[in-house]
């Protein structure tokens, strides 16, 4: 979504939009995603958690389904994979950017 100060201003500014997703079984939650965006043309997907007993369900799969449609039309869909979420990653359709590298100033020791 895109606004100005005024109609047809040139301070027009983009504000993020924010949206998420959560997977129920019997009433419990056992997965969320989320989605932040500019609301027209990037959106970014920081989140994708299933509960590990709840794993290779088709869970994880289905919150990506509808993130995605959610967004459907937009330029780009952007995420960080690693390990075992690169193939899921993938199969969702996601692919690698060209010679793209992850970066990020992080403050703990997990992702070396």
């Amino acid at each position: 979504m895109v606004r100005g100060k005024e109609a047809g201003s040139s301070h027009a500014r983009a504000q993020a939009v924010a949206f998420r997703r959560h997977g129920l079984v019997k009433g419990s939650l056992v997965g969320l995603g989320n989605a932040i965006s500019d609301g027209s043309l990037v959106v970014y997907y920081p989140h994708l958690l299933v509960l590990p007993e709840f794993q290779e369900r088709g869970i994880g799969r289905q919150l990506m389904k509808r993130l995605m449609k959610r967004y459907r039309g937009f330029h780009q869909h952007i995420l960080v994979a690693e390990g075992k979420a690169v193939s899921f990653y993938r199969k969702c359709g996601f692919k690698r950017a060209g010679k793209t590298a992850s970066m990020w100033v992080f403050k703990g020791t997990e992702h070396g």
